[in-house]
């Protein structure tokens, strides 16, 4: 089957002996020789396209041969022949470009295909002929390809594509080239029938060859030639240029025409009237020009299938198709279909193709690259094919009508015949199934994708008022491994009509802020993931999280829980991306490429809820039946003592009130004055008979769960316990401000927060100050003009705080150069200011 050069020394080696070897940098993806003078365009992998002139390369090789003659003779001895490697200079890259995939030679015209970012590129240059100075090829035509699925590889990265693109040129009969010359080697003719139906009449008329490409997505388009050099003069859409024939749903590997009828006396029209393009996985398509039965000329299309993956694959020969697999080399004729007319079933006519080929086997493997060369005598075809160990081999074939073929088969051929019917048949159902199953799970994901765009719609479209899908945050003490802990309720409801089904998750994230003794470190977030498997209208679905203890035992508030909904593109969307038989063929794995972008999701924030120690404040004399009334202290005795003294318990030692003030330091305290109007006016009346103190309290406590309890005993005072086990001391009561307004004393309610942890007084105080905050921001968008003030008793309470704060900046820079002896006088007295800042003499308005 392959011809190896003859024996011999010297004399007989001929023209099978190689002349030269051209070194090029990268690897060579395609070649061409064109046929005037004998230029060889070579397209390198992500380098571009090279021009080399094969006069210059033989002249230099007879240079060689005449200098290295007696070494010559010397290798020749060992069996081998020497071969001169020429390795190519950079300078003959004519067209740099990473991106190119596949190119073909049209005379003085080098036609590219490119692979962009998202879309294949065809691209025309007029490239200079023999004895023209070198220079640049200038670009004449441009036109973009649609995919049915984006490329792999990102902006400025291009990647290798996994399988490459086919481009050839196809010419109606008669037709002279662009320029008036013929085209090269890619390409070839068809008869004048078919070329008009399958590129419409625009190229019938102008006698343009045509580009036919076959993309690695299964698509097969055709650009005309003429009318893509002329789009730049010409208005409308280049991509109308663009013609989609035909989709193989698998790469396409070759592309090609043949004969499958008989010339007869007609011999004017003796060109190729079928076009053949084949995939990657064997699936064969053949068009060509046939009549209807009312008479009318129309394309008739036939697929098969053949064993597979098919590595390269040729026509010629007649009408036979030569294809080859890892295994085995085949051979099919789309004339005779390689199988006997069946006498049951009627006669298809002369035109028609055959329903099914039987491929032929030729006995050699391996073969990565295949070209016809010649026909020879009684129906015998040549070969050049080019084996996978880069072994060039030439296959003289003996295919004539007496040579046994399977039209001729026996019993034992016919019976194997059935068993690869019967194969090709649940290979069918195979992949029906298969592509039913791509289609129901592409479908299932556009349901799930549109139900989640509805979703995202009524969550943005009602940023103000009530939501349809909202969140809500309620805190509460349990009791878990003998340990008090604070939890964090959030419950999620679905008030729309839409449901929540897969690819949502409802995001928790519970944040910290710094710690007050240490401003310099970051706090802490935690964030809790829960499937929403399916939540319909009305659905609601509860998730209860710990929010503390910290470092110290108690929990660091005030804390921060921020409810989302996350939907996942990639686990709606990935596996439905994917290729149906990706599993089928191990090569394809790692194929699909990755289409979703970085953040693949989209996120919905919910609510936002602060938790601060007004909400969780305890209170367990509340709870407790209310005892009996205290008998009326001595006149006489100091409520600090009392306090104090009540602090040491029954059984200490007896101690004076300096003693047992210099061991307990008096409570914290911070005091906070609001007009009595503004908390009218944000509270509203509230009950008849309930002071303006015990609404404040209530509105203070409105989100702790001991509000009913407040507000059945019409409390203005409320002692209770901190989370770290302290206490803290509520006081609201109706004051009456003067020496602020000119048209006399305002009545206001002032807001007492007292506790012997500096920490809780802190915290509590940051608290009342924020909803304080935000009753004022409401209510300055409703009240009318502010009441007359005194501005110059406001000026002199500013005078006062700012010099209380350059005190407190003194003392704290001297804290950090005073010795342990008089740092605690100066702690003390930063303390006191510290102290009076918290009872300003300032009133809300």
């Amino acid at each position: 089957m392959g011809d190896r050069p003859p024996g011999g020394e010297g004399a007989g080696r001929g023209d099978r002996v190689p002349r030269a070897v051209f070194r090029f940098p990268g690897r060579v993806w395609h070649l061409e020789l064109s046929a005037l003078g004998g230029v060889l365009y070579v397209l390198c992998a992500q380098k571009g396209v090279y021009c080399v002139s094969l006069d210059q390369a033989s002249r230099s090789v007879s240079q060689d041969d005449g200098d290295d003659s007696d070494k010559n003779d010397e290798d020749s001895e060992d069996g081998e022949p020497p071969c001169p490697v020429i390795p190519v200079d950079p300078d003959a890259c004519i067209l740099p470009d990473a991106t190119l995939c596949a190119f073909v030679v049209l005379d003085d015209i080098l036609v590219t295909l490119a692979q962009g970012p998202a879309q294949w590129k065809v691209q025309l240059f007029r490239c200079h002929r023999p004895g023209e100075d070198a220079r640049p090829p200038g670009q004449i035509g441009e036109v973009e390809l649609s995919t049915s699925s984006p490329l792999a590889g990102s902006l400025g990265e291009p990647t290798a594509p996994h399988f490459l693109p086919v481009l050839c040129c196809v010419s109606p009969p008669g037709c002279s080239g662009l320029c008036g010359r013929m085209p090269g080697s890619g390409g070839f003719t068809l008869e004048r029938a078919l070329f008009g139906l399958l590129f419409g009449v625009d190229a019938s008329l102008l006698e343009s060859p045509v580009i036919l490409c076959g993309l690695p997505d299964g698509q097969l388009c055709c650009v005309v030639l003429k009318t893509l050099v002329t789009s730049r003069l010409a208005p409308g859409d280049p991509k109308a240029l663009v013609k989609i024939l035909h989709h193989l749903e698998e790469p396409v590997v070759s592309i090609g025409a043949l004969r499958t009828e008989s010339s007869g006396e007609n011999v004017e029209d003796t060109h190729p009237d079928c076009l053949v393009a084949l995939g990657r996985h064997g699936r064969v398509l053949a068009i060509k020009a046939s009549w209807d039965e009312a008479g009318d000329l129309v394309p008739e299309l036939q697929e098969y299938r053949l064993p597979g993956p098919v590595l390269c694959a040729a026509c010629g020969g007649g009408s036979r198709v030569y294809h080859s697999t890892p295994s085995d080399l085949c051979v099919v004729d789309l004339a005779r279909g390689g199988a006997p007319q069946d006498p049951v079933q009627p006669d298809r006519g002369p035109g028609s193709l055959p329903s099914l080929l039987c491929p032929a086997s030729l006995s050699v493997c391996s073969v990565v690259t295949l070209s016809v060369l010649s026909e020879v005598p009684k129906g015998g075809t040549r070969l050049l094919a080019l084996s996978a160990r880069g072994r060039l081999m030439t296959c003289s074939l003996d295919l004539s009508s007496e040579a046994p073929c399977p039209a001729r088969a026996t019993v034992v051929n016919t019976g194997q015949k059935i068993k690869e019917l019967l194969s090709g048949i649940g290979t069918v159902s195979e992949r029906v199934s298969s592509l039913k199953k791509a289609v129901d799970q592409r479908n299932r994901a556009l349901v799930c994708l549109n139900e989640a765009v509805n979703v995202s719609c009524v969550l943005l479209a009602s940023r103000e008022g009530p939501r349809p899908i909202s969140c809500t945050t309620a805190t509460a003490w349990s009791r878990a491994q003998l340990q008090d802990v604070l939890t964090a309720t959030c419950r999620l409801q679905n008030g729309s009509g839409f449901s929540l089904d897969r690819g949502w998750t409802w995001c928790v994230q519970v944040r910290t802020r710094s710690r007050a003794s240490d401003p310099d470190s970051a706090g802490s977030a935690a964030t809790y993931a829960i499937p929403v498997d399916r939540l319909g209208p009305g659905d609601r679905r509860e998730v209860t999280l710990p929010l503390g203890p910290g470092e110290d035992g108690a929990p660091d508030l005030p804390v921060t829980v921020s409810c989302a909904l996350h939907y996942s593109l990639r686990e709606v969307v990935g596996g439905a991306l994917a290729p149906p038989d990706s599993s089928e063929d191990p090569s394809l794995e790692g194929c699909p490429p990755d289409t979703l972008p970085e953040q693949d999701g989209v996120c919905l924030p919910l609510s936002e809820h602060t938790v601060d120690v007004l909400q969780c404040l305890r209170f367990p004399g509340l709870a407790a039946p209310p005892a009996q009334a205290p008998s009326p202290r001595s006149p006489a005795g100091d409520p600090v003592d009392i306090f104090l003294g009540a602090r040491l318990g029954p059984g200490s030692e007896p101690a004076g009130p300096a003693s047992l003030r210099a061991k307990f330091p008096p409570p914290s305290v911070a005091t906070i004055k609001v007009s009595a109007g503004l908390l009218r006016a944000a509270l509203g009346d509230g009950q008849p008979g309930v002071s303006l103190g015990c609404t404040t309290l209530q509105w203070l406590l409105a989100e702790n769960s001991a509000l009913d309890v407040v507000r059945a005993r019409l409390l203005s005072s409320v002692r209770g316990v901190a989370p770290d086990g302290t206490d803290l001391h509520l006081v609201v009561r109706e004051v009456t401000v003067t020496h602020l307004c000119a048209a006399g004393p305002v009545q206001a309610v002032e807001i007492q927060v007292e506790s012997s942890s500096l920490a809780n007084l802190c915290q509590a105080h940051h608290a009342v100050i924020g909803r304080l905050q935000r009753m004022v921001v409401e209510q300055a968008a409703q009240s009318s003009s502010p009441p007359d003030l005194r501005v110059q008793y406001l000026h002199q309470i500013q005078v006062n705080h700012e010099t209380l704060l350059r005190e407190v900046q003194t003392l704290r820079d001297r804290l950090s150069t005073d010795d342990e002896a008089s740092s605690g006088t100066t702690a003390e007295r930063l303390l006191q200011v510290y102290q009076q800042l918290r009872s300003p003499s300032l009133l809300l308005v």
